[in-house]
């Protein structure tokens, strides 16, 4: 859990990141940016931080050695010595030009801040924010002038629409500190995300529990029917009980999991295979016993669809007890579903 109610704004500079494939250039500012007004700095830190909830934990990593990763080198210094704030920032804002090469990108300012006092699970650490503008929104004015009023328009940035952000907190330094994202254009190819921060997935209960649960979302969806014969409804049955387990445990176990939600010899050894290939292919590991993260259960759950599609006619919203429904043909060939129920609600 991310807790900024105590949360420190320290430095911030400002630079200008172009398009370095359309030669958009990159401006750089002589100094930090000093913000003396209270409202400014309130509405600043709303742009900045309120768009940052319970949000993924990502690493900084490099394919061979950790400090060779730009931005988490630029982190370390800052952090040490938070007066070379400003020369790093200027190094990160070139880094962030070198990487912005693709035709989607657009350009915009970027703000580079300095926090106290950031809490991330119940630990209080300085951190770094990195915030890029890349839109902009017309505002309008109503001014008053003695009986009348003035209508004028300004262009300005929405402080409740942050485009691209991070927040690197200074917690687990071996590991590649811990880090936060935010990316609300995924039409630039995650061009933040990969090429400018380099970052991955941390390996902690939240990650293992949301990867588990997409893994069994992907198998009972893509491939459980190519394997066995298997109707829609059934396949709702053991994406509700999946999920179930995982809203009634406070620890996963892989072999009972299966054990408990496939039943079948046949569907667990598919499933087996189905995990390791999907884990090889998108470089996920492999654990089989971990805490379950009550957070990413919530968010996964949303995507894990109990509806029954029937022709253009019907839905039918399937929440649990396989057993009242029933499935069959008619003589005529008409397929159908007949539900038991108690009582209507």
């Amino acid at each position: 859990m991310i807790d900024f109610t105590n949360v420190q704004l320290e430095q911030i500079a400002i630079h200008q990141v172009g398009n370095k494939l359309r030669d958009e250039g990159l401006i750089v500012s002589s100094e930090n940016v000093d913000v003396e007004d209270s409202n400014t700095r309130n509405y600043l830190l709303k742009y900045f931080l309120s768009p940052f909830d319970n949000n993924e934990i990502y690493n900084f990593t490099h394919p061979s050695e950790l400090n060779l990763n730009e931005i988490y080198f630029f982190a370390r210094k800052i952090f040490s010595k938070p007066d070379s704030f400003f020369e790093n920032s200027v190094e990160i804002a070139k880094h962030l030009y070198e990487k912005s090469t693709h035709p989607k990108i657009n350009a915009g300012e970027l703000c580079i801040c300095y926090f106290k006092k950031c809490s991330l699970d119940g630990t209080t650490a300085d951190a770094i924010g990195f915030f890029k503008s890349e839109g902009k929104d017309v505002f309008l004015k109503f001014d008053s002038v003695k009986s009348n009023f003035k209508i004028k328009y300004e262009s300005g940035i929405n402080v409740n629409k942050l485009d691209k952000g991070c927040m690197i907190f200074n917690i687990e330094k071996i590991n590649g500190f811990k880090v936060c994202i935010i990316d609300s254009n995924k039409n630039d190819t995650q061009y933040w995300k990969n090429d400018f921060l380099n970052i991955k997935p941390a390996s902690d209960d939240y990650h293992f529990t949301k990867d588990f649960l997409s893994i069994t979302k992907n198998f009972v969806t893509k491939q459980l029917d190519e394997d066995f014969e298997v109707s829609k409804a059934d396949k709702i049955d053991l994406l509700n009980r999946s999920v179930e387990y995982f809203k009634t445990h406070e620890s996963f176990d892989k072999k009972e999991f299966e054990k408990d939600i496939f039943q079948d010899a046949g569907i667990i050894k598919s499933f087996r295979t189905f995990d390791n290939n999907y884990r090889q292919e998108n470089e996920i590991e492999n654990i089989d016993n971990f805490e379950i993260s009550s957070e990413a259960v919530k968010r996964q759950a949303r995507v894990f669809k109990s509806v029954l599609k029937l022709d253009k006619n019907f839905h039918i919203y399937i929440h649990g007890n396989r057993d009242l429904i029933e499935q069959g043909v008619e003589k005529d060939g008409r397929k159908y579903y007949k539900l038991y129920f108690d009582k209507e609600v």
